[in-house]
């Protein structure tokens, strides 16, 4: 496989394929970065909202950005999943979670990778490093869930507890969990209120929340001061779950980190290039005004 473009090659296309995405600070985290490298990357947002298609059209964007020249794309909601049809070749950690956050262009091939547990994980540790993750309730088993369930599996969990809208979902991240790393250690749980006792933190995998899906994803009196809880989540940046967590006493992790870490690991599949994280995760904090 070819290797990503290097600094030499000064212009670079990149893109991001989803519903809803015109507030994303994905391409002024990649553009600004870039300039640092002496690269002009350019990075367009393809909404699929605001084109009014859904999904079905990921064939022929894939398509179109390959033959227009694009380095690569990120994808976000609602077409993590459903893009591996599209592409060629999946890395080994996109295969295993049933996912792509992060497609690359080499020699006329469509590559899928995943950024999202790594990425999550990144932003996770530096914020709670001393967390329990004795038993974890995961609520969402879509694209940036799975990515999640397989980072927490790697951190050591020992109790995951999937909760989805679609039972079937969760069922079906749980037993490939066990395929994968052995023993009983996720499980599905179709109800929050059953999950919720005894756990020692909740992710929050979900869109609900974002600015066109206001509301809480969970009622808040299951929120407990011992529980700490971190949400994927950053618009708007202090969603209702975090302030609701912090008026319950618990400790959070804000949607931001994830999305600090997804733009580290896309940035060095798009380049080649070593991003900076402080730089990164200055600029981000800057442009939502922290």
């Amino acid at each position: 496989m070819t290797p990503p473009p290097s600094a030499t090659e000064t212009r670079m296309l990149v893109g991001l394929i989803g519903a809803g995405i015109q507030r994303s600070l994905t391409p002024a985290m990649h553009e600004a970065e870039a300039a640092h490298h002496g690269l002009r990357l350019h990075y367009q947002l393809i909404d699929l909202e605001r084109a009014g298609v859904g999904p079905e059209a990921l064939p022929t964007l894939v398509d179109a950005a390959r033959w227009m020249g694009f380095a690569g794309l990120n994808i976000t909601y609602p077409c993590k999943q459903a893009v591996i049809p599209c592409l060629d070749e999946l890395s080994d950690e996109a295969r295993a979670m049933g996912a792509v956050n992060t497609v690359v262009f080499s020699e006329g091939r469509a590559v899928g990778h995943n950024t999202d547990g790594s990425g999550w994980r990144w932003g996770f540790e530096r914020t709670l490093p001393d967390a329990d993750l004795s038993r974890v309730v995961l609520l969402g088993a879509g694209g940036a869930g799975s990515a999640i369930a397989h980072a927490l599996m790697r951190m050591g969990s020992p109790d995951l507890v999937l909760v989805d809208a679609e039972a079937g979902r969760a069922q079906a991240l749980a037993a490939e969990l066990g395929r994968h790393y052995g023993g009983r250690r996720a499980r599905a749980e179709p109800d929050i209120s059953r999950a919720m006792p005894g756990a020692t933190g909740l992710v929050h995998a979900t869109p609900t929340g974002m600015v066109k899906l206001p509301g809480l994803p969970l009622p808040a009196a299951l929120l407990r001061p011992d529980l700490w809880v971190a949400e994927i989540v950053y618009f708007p940046f202090e969603t209702e779950l975090l302030k609701a967590a912090r008026a319950a006493g618990c400790r959070t992790v804000d949607g931001g980190t994830m999305a600090v870490g997804q733009a580290l690991g896309a940035f060095r599949l798009f380049t080649g290039l070593a991003p900076d994280p402080a730089r990164i995760g200055a600029h981000f904090r800057q442009l939502i005004g922290r």
